[in-house]
């Protein structure tokens, strides 16, 4: 069966598998940090409350079987500890069904809390971890060859994120094909990284090149992953790079992170050797595992029908899923960059009245801006996903409808599931008697003005973004919003 094996893929299989297994890991844990003030039973959007309305069908999920917060928190440790296994290389030592099983369990695990999550989990590198984790049950372990199938499904797979990711650029805002674009994002971008206020002021023709790279990189080096050795490595080989770029200019979870894990699968060994221990080849490949390999590579195969669609549309959608399990998605970001950067800021009082004197705290977030003194901090791949929930609800409202209010409400409550996914909460022990939150507008100083103030982001405040807003049945004083349920 030598057509079936990979002649490079043995490190770069390796390599693949920690660096998700890593990766999974990260997923998990953040999970099972953030579960109980998101999505518990008396989290913003309670999945107990979701399942009452939606079914299996629509979305396949342990939970449907049984669900309580125990529950949760013990299938998102369990992956987290089945990940880390994975991470030192136990996989690895067990026979091969037993490896599949394990990559397959991790996949369903993960599967069950993001077809619970809701808006928390509506991010397309979900779906990422997802397509990459269902391609890993397929990559066998060291007691079989590597799949020259399954790693050029992962490359089939990389193709998809870079160039349907260069397709929406062209197709979206005007501002990618002026090669404006990097005028305003690393301001504007969702979460600023402690690097982007440098790269926001470097020169405009570098920024204009710095397009031009993404650009090629996106729409013309992918059709590279398809070519022999070492062409395709050379391919993956760019891309990793212009990823780690990412990297350094902002904080998009795990998103880069998963696509250069990606390319590390595309490596040949000879580039991969001098820094990764000897792999030996294995005494060959059993029959069975290959024959549920080419079944699974048909399956992909006829289930990349709706993303090509998707890519030859004018309409093309980013992080999109065709089917229920996630498999062979679309994916694509910054279709549209924003020009003017909006921040939602919240604030308490413990005044019994209110009125032009009231003394107004404000709670800081630990990634998004608030502070305009706080350098932006590095957290990619840890996801926080509360703040990224935040930029979206300054872009509209209607990204925040359903759990804005009930936000305001733990705060006024003093849950401490949500304060600890602050970075500052002014009230410790003793809640304020209100709530608000208010529109600013921010931008990154000047150089001149960082030397003259030492600050990061100039605000200027907008309007109301919430009222004040106090728990329903307080009888402290009249406010204009109440924070007993939805949006007040």
């Amino acid at each position: 069966m030598d057509w079936f094996v990979a002649e490079h893929g043995w490190l770069g299989r390796l390599l693949f598998q920690r660096s998700l297994a890593a990766i999974y890991l990260v997923a998990f844990v953040v999970a099972a940090n953030q579960y109980r003030a998101l999505l518990g039973e008396r989290g913003l959007t309670p999945v107990r409350r979701y399942l009452q309305t939606v079914g299996f069908r629509r979305s396949p999920s342990l939970f449907h079987l049984h669900h309580s917060d125990r529950t949760f928190l013990a299938v998102a440790w369990t992956g987290a500890a089945i990940s880390l296994a994975t991470v030192v290389g136990l996989t690895d030592a067990v026979p091969l069904p037993a490896a599949m099983a394990v990559w397959a369990l991790l996949w369903l695990l993960y599967l069950s809390i993001v077809n619970v999550g809701q808006t928390w989990y509506s991010f397309g590198w979900e779906s990422l971890l997802l397509e990459a984790g269902f391609l890993a049950v397929l990559l066998g372990n060291d007691s079989t060859d590597p799949p020259l199938l399954a790693l050029l499904l992962l490359r089939w797979l990389l193709f998809r994120v870079e160039f349907g990711a260069g397709l929406i650029k062209m197709r979206g805002d005007r501002s990618w094909r002026d090669l404006t674009a990097l005028y305003y994002h690393h301001e504007t971008q969702p979460m600023p990284g402690p690097l982007s206020w440098h790269f926001h002021h470097l020169p405009k023709p570098l920024h204009r090149v710095e397009v031009v790279a993404n650009h090629v990189t996106q729409l013309v080096v992918p059709i590279g992953l398809f070519a022999p050795q070492p062409v395709a490595g050379s391919a993956a080989a760019i891309m990793i790079v212009t990823q780690l770029w990412l990297v350094a200019s902002g904080n998009f979870a795990w998103l880069n992170w998963l696509t250069i894990v990606l390319g590390l699968s595309v490596l040949p060994d000879d580039w991969l050797a001098p820094v990764l221990p000897a792999h030996h080849p294995a005494a060959g490949t059993p029959a069975a595992y290959a024959v549920v390999v080419c079944v699974l590579t048909a399956v992909v195969l006829v289930l990349s029908y709706w993303p090509v669609a998707n890519l030859l549309s004018r309409n093309q959608r980013m992080n999109t899923s065709f089917n229920r399990w996630h498999l062979v998605n679309s994916y694509g970001a910054f279709g549209n960059v924003t020009k003017i950067r909006y921040e939602v800021v919240v604030e308490g009082t413990r005044g019994e009245l209110l009125g032009p004197g009231t003394h107004w705290e404000e709670y800081e977030f630990k990634g998004k801006p608030g502070d305009p003194a706080r350098r932006p901090r590095q957290f990619a791949p840890y996801h926080l996903r509360l703040d990224w929930l935040m930029w979206f609800a300054a872009l509209s409202p209607a990204y925040a409808e359903r759990w804005f209010g009930t936000l305001a409400q733990r705060l006024l409550a003093g849950d401490r599931h949500v304060t600890r996914l602050l970075r500052h909460d002014p009230f410790g022990d003793d809640p304020p008697r209100y709530v608000r939150a208010l529109l600013y507008r921010y931008r990154f100083t000047t150089r001149r003005e960082r030397a003259e103030t030492g600050d990061w982001w100039v605000r200027e405040p907008v309007g109301e973004f919430l009222p004040p807003a106090r728990l329903r049945g307080s009888a402290s004083g009249s406010a204009r919003g109440s924070a007993g349920g939805g949006q007040g």
